[in-house]
């Protein structure tokens, strides 16, 4: 895996250090310098030769590179701080860097990242929505992103509450991968009650944020965090939001960025569905009631990724098999279920809780049930 040189990766810390030197500004020196360090080195005249580099830039990069002894102390605590917590830095040169992200408009240069990407992750759609969903929203992105996590889809979403973490949830449940989005440090685990699912995301998928180590999470990093999200998809899925919520600016990054878009359309009186049924109004999102309308959009054959894994469900005993056999995507309450099946109630929640642990079930509020895959 080709990586760009230590050196060079220290000199791009201290040039990722100067306040106003963007992405764009940046690929213009390195086009012109043909090196980070090259960069850090030239004079000011030089460097005001490069379209957009003004004097306070150039000035801000020479005194950047006369503090290069602190720079480097700055650098080896980065370092350890990324080797304690089992992350690293991937660069827009590095061959690991997604693909799909290169392709948006000024893609972050630096990602600090704990987990992998992988080739299957090329592959990828974002599913993100409300952190207040209703139960409907739920059972969507949970349906969702089971389903096209088993098809061999890469989930992405944000790890936040609500539809991101259902979503995440889902997918590692159906033994898919996902990739979770952060606004804050890679280091500062937020919601703080993610943590468990956030190591599980670490171990089949990854971690991604542009935020260094300490970075808490703040207002203004997610807009920047939502053009990361929908730039590693080939798609977005709008569950639910409301008109204003934080998933249409995702949305607008993915039209912006050339990307598909889809929606689920929701309760006309729900708050949470303002947001979807305006996406579809309006024509901006593809109105999707099925995973499979996803995958037939962005030209995804099922049949040639990864398939769910039925072997489980042939494993189930007599029973376990009746009662799954009788869940569909729609929830239905334990004493329908019952009824169904001709099983005992009691013993009905007993072969559920089976079910749920093996990724089949899942449970809603009210003694509600419904099938994973």
């Amino acid at each position: 895996m080709n990586r760009i040189s230590g050196d060079e990766l220290f000199h791009l810390f201290i040039l990722n250090k100067v306040e106003g030197l963007g992405p764009g500004k940046l690929f213009q020196l390195l086009s012109k310098f043909g090196s980070f360090e090259e960069i850090v080195n030239a004079g000011r005249n030089r460097l005001m030769q490069t379209e957009t580099i003004n004097e306070v830039i150039s000035g801000r990069i020479k005194e950047a590179s006369s503090k290069k002894d602190q720079y480097d102390a700055a650098f080896q605590r980065l370092n350890e701080t990324l080797s304690k917590n089992n992350a690293r830095i991937i660069t827009y040169w590095d061959d690991e860097y997604p693909e799909l992200l290169k392709r948006i408009y000024l893609p972050p240069v630096v990602l600090y990242i704990k987990g992998s990407i992988t080739d299957i992750d090329s592959n990828a759609v974002a599913i993100v929505g409300t952190r207040l969903p209703s139960a409907y929203g739920r059972m969507q992105a949970t349906r969702f992103a089971s389903e096209l996590a088993a098809a061999g889809v890469t989930i992405v979403s944000g790890l936040a509450r609500g539809i991101d973490s259902e979503s995440h949830r889902a997918a590692l449940k159906s033994g898919g991968r996902t990739i979770a989005v952060t606004g804050s440090g890679i280091d500062v685990i937020y919601p703080p009650e993610n943590k468990k699912i956030y190591n599980h995301i670490a171990d089949n998928g990854a971690i991604i944020t542009e935020y260094p180590p300490g970075t808490f999470p703040d207002a203004q990093n997610f807009p920047r965090r939502n053009r990361i999200i929908s730039g590693l998809a080939l798609g977005t899925l709008v569950v639910e939001t409301k008109k204003n919520g934080g998933a249409m600016q995702t949305a607008s990054y993915s039209l912006d960025q050339n990307r598909e878009v889809f929606a689920i359309p929701g309760n006309v009186t729900s708050p949470q569905s303002d947001g979807t049924n305006k996406l579809i109004r309006k024509g901006e999102a593809e109105l999707v009631t099925r995973p499979d309308d996803i995958l037939a959009t962005l030209r995804l054959d099922p049949g040639q990724t990864k398939k769910a894994d039925r072997k489980m469900i042939e494993e189930l005993n007599l029973f376990e098999q009746k009662i799954f056999e009788s869940l569909s995507a729609e929830s239905k309450h334990i004493d329908v279920i019952a009824s169904d099946t001709g099983i005992a109630v009691a013993d009905c929640l007993v072969y559920l809780l089976t079910l749920e642990f093996k990724g089949l079930a899942r449970q809603l509020p009210g003694k509600m049930f419904s099938a994973m895959m």
